[in-house]
């Protein structure tokens, strides 16, 4: 086999460079002829593309190139740069026999007799799928780091910015901003311990509920299935409810002993579509009147939840009724670039 490549070398260095290729089983050194077709073939290619020997030997090596790269000439690039500057590089998904894809890098190089004619090209690569996709893997998740910090940063602005302009008093800004990034933070911490992939919607309700001091209170009640929400989303409902049980102690339900809170929450299918249907209703407390301006929670409120969906909101005399009704995947969406797209 190895006397294609070096035909005028003695018998014991060709079975000493044989061994060196077959040794080499982490990189796939494949010779071939001046019209692309494969004369040699080591284990190291075996093991990564999937063919014998046997199999392949005879055959265009164009096989283990995409269609799209065939298509657009990279084979034939390659044996050009390989003539023209010594080498082509190759950094780009290769075929399996199975059909598989990976990631390839290495190089294509021109071979030439003793007289310095070229006789044919030899090809090295390796298997870096798994680098690839840990600096794919890295990327993404930089990416998704400038969102979030962007995004918080945005909300602790405006929380800071709207709680000064709606309070009476420093005191009472100060008061309203640590309570509020307080909320915000606890919903951080719970999507921490999921490792940011989210959380259900029981989960950040029982949170609202223990951080305002209501986890044991009959006056509070949450029913639904469960319901995986994605981290805008949590957030979003953290911040959501948390104005809501703030508002409730203020001036709502919570403000009386008689007064009381019920968050219902189902799934349905419509048009293919599954949506969450979300309600907050007080009762029992003292009569309702519309504001006649809307303050900062009314704006969060509506900001937070309308990219999800559409609110309703109704100042019944009887007590406050707040409903949404969502897209279940635009809840659920992981992360701020599934968003975007």
């Amino acid at each position: 086999m190895i006397m294609k490549l070096f035909s005028n070398s003695s018998r014991s260095r060709e079975r000493f460079l044989e061994a060196i290729l077959q040794s080499a089983i982490e990189y796939a050194i494949i010779s071939m002829d001046l019209s692309g077709l494969v004369t040699t073939w080591n284990e190291g290619a075996r093991r990564i593309l999937g063919w014998d020997e046997t199999e392949i030997v005879g055959k265009p090596a164009a096989v283990i190139f995409t269609q799209e790269d065939l298509q657009a000439g990279i084979l034939e690039g390659e044996m050009a740069a390989a003539l023209a500057e010594g080498h082509g590089n190759d950094e780009r998904w290769h075929v399996r026999k199975d059909g598989s894809l990976f990631w390839a890098s290495g190089q294509m190089m021109a071979l030439t007799s003793d007289e310095g004619e070229v006789e044919g090209f030899v090809k090295i690569l390796r298997d870096q799928t798994d680098q690839r996709e840990n600096e794919e893997r890295q990327r993404v998740l930089m990416h998704e780091l400038s969102h979030r910090i962007k995004n918080t940063l945005a909300v602790v602005q405006a929380i800071t910015t709207q709680s000064f302009r709606n309070a009476s008093s420093m005191e009472d800004a100060e008061q309203a901003i640590s309570a509020r990034i307080n909320a915000y933070s606890k919903a951080h911490d719970i999507l921490l311990q999921q490792n940011w992939l989210g959380t259900t919607m029981a989960t950040i309700i029982e949170a609202t509920a223990i951080n305002l001091g209501l986890e044991t209170s009959g006056r509070f009640k949450a029913s639904g299935p469960a319901v995986e929400l994605g981290p805008q989303a949590a957030l979003a409902f953290s911040l959501v409810l948390h104005e809501l049980v703030t508002n409730a102690n203020k001036y709502g339900a919570l403000s009386q002993d008689t007064g009381t809170i019920k968050i219902e929450w189902s799934v349905r299918e419509e048009s293919g579509d599954k949506r969450l249907s979300f309600s907050w209703r007080e009762a029992g407390g003292p009569a309702v009147e519309a504001p006649r301006k809307k303050g900062f929670g009314c704006r969060l409120i509506n900001s937070s939840l309308s990219s999800f969906g559409e609110i309703v909101v109704d100042y019944a005399p009887t007590g406050l009724i707040l409903k949404l009704d969502a897209s279940l995947e635009k809840l659920q969406y992981k992360t701020y670039s599934d968003a975007e797209e």
